[in-house]
C-alpha cells in the first residue's frame, strides 16, 4: 500500500498537461535611432553630452583632477596633468577622487541608455556607483537602435548596469534629488 504522499506524487507524474503555446511578441527589434537619437535622449536625463572625434583632447578638461580609471582602458585616455587612480581601490579612496573615467559595453538610442557589463575599460560596479562624476566614453559602433537589439548584444550572466543618466529619485513631495544612489553628474563622449 503506497502512502498518501506517494500516491500524490505518482498523480503530479501522470497528470496529462496540455502543452503551452509560446506567447508571441511583436516588438521592433530594429530600432529608429543612431547616434543623433542618442545623444538627445541621454540629454533628456540631464547628462552632458558631447560628440567628439578625439577622445584624448576632449579628456584635457579634466587637468589637474584626481580621477578613477579601470587598468584596462585605452592608455591614450590616460591624458597628461591628470592624476590617475587605479584599482585596488578603498570605498574612502572612491569617494575622495573627482570623478571616474569609463568605456561601456553598449548604449540605447531609443531610451538614452548606458549598459556597463564589467569588461574592458568599464572596471567593477562600484567604480561608477560612488564618485560624484562618471565621464563615459561611448563609440558610435556601441550604440543599439533599440532594447532588444542591445541585449542580443550583451552576455547576460556578466553583471549589468543600466545608466539612464545622472542619478536621480523624488521624494514623497516628487522633489527630484540627484547623487544619491550613484554620480550626480554624468558625462558622455560619444566618438564617432
Amino acid at each position: 500500500m503506497a502512502s498518501a504522499k506517494e500516491e500524490i506524487l505518482a498523480r503530479i507524474r501522470n497528470a496529462k498537461v496540455p502543452p503551452v503555446a509560446p506567447t508571441v511578441r511583436g516588438y521592433d527589434r530594429e530600432g529608429t535611432g543612431g547616434v543623433e537619437l542618442f545623444a538627445e535622449r541621454v540629454a533628456d536625463y540631464r547628462a552632458i553630452v558631447h560628440v567628439v572625434t578625439d577622445v584624448p583632447e576632449a579628456l584635457e578638461r579634466l587637468k589637474g583632477k584626481r580621477i578613477v580609471a579601470p587598468h584596462d582602458v585605452p592608455a591614450e585616455w590616460l591624458v597628461d596633468g591628470v592624476t590617475w587612480l587605479h584599482e585596488p581601490l578603498t570605498i574612502e579612496e572612491l569617494d575622495q577622487s573627482d570623478g571616474v573615467l569609463t568605456g561601456c559595453a553598449v548604449a540605447i538610442a531609443d531610451t538614452g541608455t548606458i549598459v556597463l557589463d564589467g569588461s574592458e575599460g568599464q572596471g567593477r560596479r562600484a567604480l561608477t556607483l560612488l564618485p560624484d562624476y562618471h565621464l563615459c566614453v561611448v563609440r558610435v559602433d556601441q550604440i543599439a537602435a533599440s532594447v532588444p537589439e542591445a541585449l542580443q548584444r550583451l552576455e547576460p550572466t556578466r553583471p549589468l548596469t543600466f545608466i539612464s543618466g545622472p542619478s536621480a529619485t523624488s521624494d514623497i513631495e516628487l522633489n527630484r534629488v540627484e547623487g544619491v544612489h550613484g554620480p550626480r553628474t554624468l558625462e558622455v563622449l560619444i566618438v564617432g
